[in-house]
């Protein structure tokens, strides 16, 4: 089945006519007559071939779920022994392949108890076309003869609202027309209650083009925003699934509706005789637009997804045409509704390969609901550095649970685990100690290392076992804590976290000891002797983790040059400094920070904040690469040892940098489809993702303010930062978030030009 689309929705034909004579049907009143030559009702044959057709599928694919929408014209006329019978084959041949998900779209004429008893007995949710007030809906919906459906419908609704049918309503379908009020409409659909509302845009291609009364390219962006805005004031108090999706893809998230963004279609229609088609909407474009030319009784589903037609929506971004893949929004809208993009008159013949007939209306239309929304949907992270703190802490939580899951069977890691948890409920001095040495940086890096091992199926839970109980010791003891603590020594050596370095056995020696809390400090009992460490006691066997103090009033940061897991960075780490190299390595730090507060305070003070741990590297400066942000919590940085003063001021500057996009980027959405676009950056040869473009230049921002305030900037260091600027302003992959993040950028240029 590789390569092939699963079928994860089936549209079912029960009736191929209707009781309402609706001027704006797609069935019906546009290019595709094929109902005419159909079977009024479905076969049980045809209802019966189907099912097994669909659970074939299921088994194949090993699908989950499926879901059937029962369609028409109006498929209650189909009658409810009809209708049962559909219910009783879907149910009878899905059972114990896949979950069977029932659905129904009508009108709601023929809605009444017995057929609400029959959709309660088989859970069938039921979804009315309502197109608003009575003005509204009598605009299209009416009978044949002229009158008016509404007060019909509105009974139906009424009845599906109330119990014991009341969990059957699914929601509300209304079909825009930008001749009605755009509020009443809203307001009367509100009215009724819907778990959900959907406004889709009537059906129309380039050579039947929508209704516009005034002419205007964007008629039906501004009657939707117009909706979207008495929506948002009145606190979206039902989900309108259009706006919802836009909110979802400005996001970084996936479209929630096939007529929006960019995933592929899961949706075959089976006819009342058991012809297989494509979505039904294509019936707009022209006769047999639809067709495949198979049928449920001689082909598969996997043949109707091997058909062009079919694989053709599956192309996502490949799938639109030239213009759209240059649009900034391609993403929310996706091109528009495949059926929506036809067009007879072009150069190269008729076809789909083109922008949708509302083009100008989504291009408004996403850009409107983008600028109105862009502060709150934004991600918090952004704007707040103690929220961006908060998600990262929870996002190393939630990564040692995930370890926690993959190890659990593995009775030494439960053991460290329990003793950990024991931390946890040790009030607030141990909840306090364990956040501690938890948002460590490198318990991160262990963290995730630990994972690759235990998901390549090669996972370690005694080593693993061993860092976690050296966490749970170094909580302990930062606590103050009465609870035991052992840890296990391997080559004689025991690291915790945030402490440093003791030594209990010579090397090539394993074994264990247990950690206490004494009046004078720490002590270790390995079994001969107790040995007395930490601050003041002078033991030889003891490397405390040393730190720098760039700020009197701001807590210390560590010199970490002694945690194994500081080999994170893309150069290696220095080894255990000496006490004149830490010595020297302080003033260098200290005269590095004091030139960056002098020349640019600002992107100082944004590069100091947060910082916690700084490692030492091997080597000097390399060109283009200075400060580094590895695979770590917040807080660490490493920087070369071996630079001088300006270096390092560099290496603080723009390793601060890195270290806070890294951070967003984990919590929060910044772009999405990375790498389907390469962008020209203005300093290298070939083209880049977004990713790396944005990371260029939230880089070169701070470095072209610091190389102006030191005289040694580049002539055109500002103009080419300009040009990516632009290039990054008409992207398609970033979010709103990062769109906000780009509008930063420009104002931190424009400050660094000023």
């Amino acid at each position: 089945m590789t390569g092939l689309i699963a079928f994860r929705e089936i549209v079912l034909k029960v009736h191929s006519r209707c009781d309402l004579a609706c001027d704006h049907c797609y069935v019906y009143e546009h290019a595709d007559q094929s109902w005419r030559a159909r079977p009024k009702v479905i076969s049980p044959g045809v209802i019966s071939r189907t099912a097994s057709r669909l659970a074939e599928h299921a088994r194949d694919h090993a699908l989950p779920s499926v879901t059937v929408i029962l369609h028409g014209g109006e498929p209650l006329l189909a009658g409810t022994a009809r209708l049962r019978l559909v219910c009783e084959e879907f149910t009878r041949a899905l059972a114990g392949t896949a979950a069977l998900d029932l659905r129904i779209h009508t009108n709601g004429l023929q809605l009444g108890t017995r057929c609400l008893d029959l959709f309660a007995e088989y859970d069938v949710r039921v979804g009315i076309s309502l197109d608003g007030d009575r003005a509204a809906n009598d605009r299209h919906r009416r009978f044949a003869d002229g009158r008016t459906s509404h007060p019909l419908v509105l009974a139906a609704v009424d009845l599906l609202r109330s119990e014991p049918y009341r969990r059957l309503y699914q929601g509300l379908l209304c079909t825009v027309d930008v001749a009605n009020d755009p509020v009443a409409v809203l307001d009367a659909l509100i009215e009724l209650e819907p778990p959900r509302v959907d406004f889709l845009l009537p059906h129309a291609t380039w050579a039947a083009p929508p209704a516009r009364p005034d002419g205007a390219p964007d008629a039906y962006a501004r009657w939707l925003l117009r909706v979207f805005d008495h929506w948002d004031r009145l606190g979206r108090p039902v989900p309108v699934r259009l706006f919802e999706s836009l909110l979802s893809t400005l996001r970084g998230g996936p479209s929630l509706t096939e007529s929006l963004g960019l995933a592929p279609t899961d949706l075959v229609v089976v006819e009342t005789d058991g012809t297989l088609e494509q979505v039904d909407s294509l019936k707009s474009a022209y006769e047999g637009a639809a067709a495949t030319g198979f049928n449920v009784f001689d082909h598969s589903l996997d043949e109707v997804a091997a058909h062009p037609g079919v694989r053709a929506r599956q192309l996502g971004l490949a799938g639109v045409s030239d213009t759209c893949r240059r649009c900034p929004v391609v993403r929310s809208c996706g091109g528009g509704l495949y059926t929506h993009r036809y067009r007879e008159d072009a150069a190269d013949g008729p076809g789909f390969d083109h922008p949708s007939v509302y083009c100008s209306d989504l291009r408004e239309l996403v850009d409107g609901v983008a600028g109105r929304t862009a502060v709150r949907e934004s991600a918090p992270e952004l704007a707040d550095p103690a929220e961006l703190a908060r998600s990262q802490a929870e996002l190393t939580r939630i990564l040692l649970a995930r370890l926690h899951e993959d190890l659990a069977a593995d009775p030494e890691w439960l053991r460290a685990w329990d003793s950990l948890s024991g931390v946890e409920a040790a009030g607030e001095a141990g909840a306090n100690a364990l956040d501690s040495v938890l948002d460590h940086p490198f318990t991160r890096t262990w963290v995730l290392a630990a994972l690759d091992a235990a998901r390549d199926t090669r996972p370690d839970g005694p080593r693993a076992a061993r860092r976690l109980a050296a966490l749970t010791a170094a909580a302990v003891l930062r606590g103050g804590l009465a609870l035991p603590a052992e840890v296990v020594h391997r080559d004689g050596e025991v690291y915790l976290p945030t402490l440093g370095l003791l030594r209990l056995g010579e090397p090539g020696t394993d074994g264990t000891a247990a950690l206490r809390v004494t009046d004078e400090g720490y002590a270790a009992r390995d079994g001969r002797a107790e040995h007395r460490f930490g601050p003041g006691t002078g033991d030889a066997r003891w490397f405390p983790v040393r730190t720098w103090s760039p700020d009197p009033d701001a807590a210390p940061v560590a010199l970490e040059d002694l945690d194994p897991h500081r080999d994170c960075f893309t150069r290696p780490p220095r080894l255990r400094l000496g006490a004149g190299e830490a010595d020297a390595w302080r003033a260098r730090l200290d005269a590095a920070r004091a030139l960056l507060h002098r020349t640019v305070p600002g992107f100082a003070r944004a590069a100091g904040a947060g910082l916690s741990t700084l490692t030492p590297l091997a080597g000097g400066p390399r060109a283009g690469s200075w400060g580094e942000a590895g695979r770590h919590g917040p807080g660490a940085l490493g920087v070369p040892y071996g630079a001088g003063v300006r270096e390092t001021a560099l290496a603080l500057l723009t390793g601060g940098r890195r270290a806070r996009l890294r951070e967003l980027t984990e919590v929060a959405d910044l772009y999405a489809l990375d790498g389907a676009w390469q962008h020209p950056s203005p300093w290298r040869e070939r083209p880049v993702p977004v990713s790396r473009l944005l990371a260029d230049v939230y880089e070169r921002v701070a470095v072209e303010a610091y190389r102006r305030a030191t005289a040694t900037h580049e002539p055109d260091g500002a103009d080419r930062i300009q040009r990516a600027l632009d290039r990054l302003s008409g992207a398609a992959e970033l979010t709103v978030t990062g769109k906000r993040l780009v509008e930063e950028l420009h104002w931190e240029l424009k400050a660094v030009d000023a």
